[in-house]
């Protein structure tokens, strides 16, 4: 072999070995970054709730016991009612800083224990409900430096443990359902709303002794109509009117995805605002097979559901198309990414929702792209080494990473002598386009400011740079409403795509783009949003923007 050969020959084995770790290390980027922010904030973070202060509320259940963070300045809390502790001088509740990474207590009194919740338009965050004494409880937190859980006794008509609300179009939050409650209500209340109101289809999906309808997935629809999802069936409902405009066929399996038999669920993002008809689809994926919960208390654990269905609710005839994913999950969370992309997290393969009642953790996250052809939209991310089981939460934060807490399968903290100990950290997952490799290619926001206050039908200009070449038709802008998180459900989650690709350049790196806010409230009920600038599927830092 001459020596040009041989050279040739280590050249060629030497670019194999280069692309084999190319390719490793793509892959590995590919599959996003988990990173622990914090190893231990006192509480485990059951109930989450991002504010336009990039602050999160996070709590618990105040009849876990003593928790691991203290009340400041020697309070304590009092309470003849509570079933474990009736002083009790630990937090259940506390505010984290994302950009700190500081944490401080917050003093919640009354029981707050599967609880819900939703940021009203001037960013409070509306708290209803929970257990004990706490199950009729109005919670108010309002986003300032050193505020702190304000309490309104009887707040609420009926019991409500295990409901769901959500924002409407006139400011109110509906609050649907809870244990035993085949009903909703309205808060604020007013002379002409100030009771209950039933819903048949509540007792319709009630299954006895199990449920199997709590925690019910809702979403505002395009037209105003509310889409609501228990057990394995959904309706389209009037509030306003109280009657159900549409019922929507049956998932074809048949099998629960509602609490305990937890899956999870998403409205995908809302695109062609501005056109004749807007499109809405609502994704629902993973939960657990008929009998699953009993099974799981008679300590047989059934695996879980590996399948999604997706639904178009504006069409005249929907259907579900149902798709398999990579992994079975039950108490997974579905969080809705700046690109339009569906990251499926946390939660086990087996078991139902419950203490003690679920088993083998998933640590691998599952990327969905929606706009992709059936067979291909899924793709496993790498995985976390702390299990996520039952009472994990996971929810978007400004920057695009996805803040993870929680877990704690027990009736009680429990960090010795379990399957699953209560789970005290904070993490973050930061998916694939967080990887500084895409740096060149990120937007950066420089107008507007953050907090910047728009009215409905609104023509804007936002302007961003791009250190790299940019793809001007790979351009748009979306807005995401901060959610409210627990049980594997995050309340009021809602992206709209608001603009793109009408880009023009305005200097060095710097370009401009127009965008259009929503019609109306049924697109998009007023208050706090996320904006981001996506190029090439990757998102730039979000602004807040406020819609009045």
């Amino acid at each position: 072999m001459s020596s040009n050969s041989i050279l040739s020959f280590f050249i060629w084995q030497l670019a194999l070995i280069t692309a084999g770790l190319c390719h490793r290390m793509l892959s590995l980027a590919a599959g996003g970054r988990w990173g622990v922010l914090k190893p231990n904030i006192g509480i485990t973070a059951m109930h989450m709730q991002l504010l336009n202060n990039d602050r999160v509320v996070i709590f618990d259940r105040t009849d876990f016991g003593k928790s691991n963070i203290s009340l400041p300045k020697g309070k304590c809390r009092l309470d003849p009612n509570d079933y474990v502790l009736k002083k009790d001088c630990t937090a259940h509740s506390v505010e984290y800083d994302v950009a700190t990474g500081n944490f401080r207590p917050l003093m919640v009194f009354t029981d707050v224990w599967c609880s819900s919740g939703s940021v009203i338009p001037d960013g409070r965050l509306i708290q209803t409900g929970g257990n004990n004494d706490g199950d009729r409880m109005v919670r108010v937190f309002r986003p300032c430096g050193g505020c702190d859980w304000q309490e309104i006794g009887s707040g609420l008509a009926q019991k409500r443990w295990y409901a769901t609300n959500h924002l409407l179009p006139d400011g109110r939050q509906i609050i649907i359902g809870g244990r035993e409650q085949f009903n909703y209500e309205f808060y604020p209340k007013s002379s002409s709303s100030s009771g209950s109101y039933n819903l048949p289809f509540l007792e319709e999906t009630n299954d006895p002794d199990v449920e199997n309808n709590l925690y019910p997935f809702v979403f505002l629809n395009v037209d105003g109509n509310l889409f609501i999802f228990a057990n394995n069936r959904a309706i389209l409902f009037d509030y306003l009117k109280g009657s159900v405009v549409k019922r929507l066929p049956e998932m074809p399996d048949g099998n629960p995805r509602s609490y305990p038999s937890t899956g999870s669920a998403a409205l995908l993002p809302l695109k062609n605002l501005k056109g004749a008809a807007t499109q809405a689809e609502v994704l629902v994926c993973g939960g657990a097979p008929k009998g699953s919960f009993i099974n799981a208390i008679n300590g047989k654990f059934v695996r879980a559901l590996n399948t999604c269905g997706r639904i178009k609710i504006t069409d005249p005839n929907p259907h579900w198309v149902m798709e398999t994913m990579p992994l079975a999950r039950v108490m997974g969370d579905v969080v809705m990414l700046p690109n339009g992309n569906v990251l499926i997290i946390n939660g086990g393969s087996a078991g139902a929702a419950g203490w003690e009642l679920g088993r083998n953790p998933v640590s691998k996250p599952v990327m969905y792209r929606p706009d992709k052809p059936i067979g291909s939209r899924f793709e496993v991310q790498n995985p976390s080494t702390i299990p996520r089981m039952y009472h994990s939460t996971a929810l978007l934060l400004r920057d695009g990473r996805v803040l993870v807490g929680g877990s704690n399968p027990h009736e009680f903290y429990n960090f010795t002598g379990v399957l699953f100990p209560t789970e005290l950290s904070l993490e973050a997952f930061s998916p694939p386009y967080l990887d500084p490799r895409s740096d060149h290619l990120r937007p950066k926001i420089i107008a507007p400011r953050s907090n910047f206050k728009l009215r409905y039908g609104q023509r804007m200009a936002v302007r961003f740079t791009i250190s790299g070449i940019i793809n001007k038709n790979l351009i748009w802008i979306t807005m995401v409403a901060p959610s409210f998180n627990t049980h594997s459900f995050s309340m009021n989650q809602r992206l709209l795509v608001v603009g793109g690709r009408n880009v023009n350049p305005v200097g060095k790196s710097t370009y401009e783009v127009g965008a259009t806010t929503p019609g109306s409230g049924h697109l998009a009920p007023a208050g706090y949003y996320m904006l981001f600038v996506i190029h090439q599927e990757i998102p730039s830092k979000g602004i807040w923007v406020q819609i009045q």
